[in-house]
């Protein structure tokens, strides 16, 4: 249980069928699946609240297309960042052949002038744009980039979602590994506490696991 990685992030899906709620995206028939299955993906901008997957199905978008993933922090990434990431996917679009996926997370941080910079390489196809936000981004998110993309809304993951997430965690390899058991007052308890957000019930129950392992017992109550 004591790895180097969070609990999260070493349960992030690997596939898209490992993937946690947002059925109507991409259950059978729905639209991100039929475009992945097609693999044509025009951009994406990923409206949600946090710990819905964002990140994790921009990950997966570009896996399951065969397409270089490159990711770009709002916070911290400016103009110069932006222009040297478009210019390494042209030179691989045109070298190789191979097209890449620019996830930018927190777009709605991204001025003008930086989402202005994304413009030519979405018009151009140079790279695939997956952009998450939790801001509605009719008011954050410049109209020509929108008119370029397909937005998409994730809904906050429900109790029957994090209730199977929660237990995969306790028994998977790579996750807590059958170290702990959850009683069932405590499994309600961590879904109250996460509100929909899957990040928060990792991230609570791992909490919860290592307390309770270094108090002597394997149960987590």
């Amino acid at each position: 249980m004591l790895a180097n990685q969070p609990l999260a992030e070493r349960l992030r899906p690997r596939d898209l069928d490992d993937f946690c709620g947002q059925d109507h995206l991409l259950g059978k028939n729905a639209v991100l699946r039929r475009l992945i299955d097609s693999g044509n993906i025009p951009s994406l901008i990923l409206w949600g609240p946090p710990g819905t997957g964002k990140t994790t199905l921009a990950y997966l978008v570009a896996s399951a297309t065969d397409r270089a993933f490159v990711e770009l922090s709002a916070v911290t990434a400016g103009v110069k960042d932006v222009r040297a990431i478009i210019d390494g996917a042209r030179r691989a679009l045109g070298e190789g052949g191979r097209e890449t996926v620019l996830f930018v997370d927190e777009v709605h941080r991204f001025s003008k002038t930086q989402q202005d910079a994304l413009l030519p390489a979405v018009e151009n196809g140079w790279v695939t744009l997956v952009a998450a936000t939790t801001e509605n981004p009719s008011f954050s998110v410049i109209s020509p980039l929108l008119s370029r993309s397909l937005v998409l809304t994730l809904a906050s993951l429900t109790d029957d979602d994090l209730r199977d997430l929660l237990r995969r965690a306790v028994s998977d390899p790579r996750g807590l590994d059958g170290t702990v058991e959850l009683s069932e007052e405590a499994e309600d308890h961590l879904l109250r506490v996460a509100g929909g957000d899957a990040r928060r019930a990792l991230t609570s129950l791992e909490a919860a696991a290592g307390a309770a392992l270094d108090a002597g017992t394997n149960v987590v109550d």
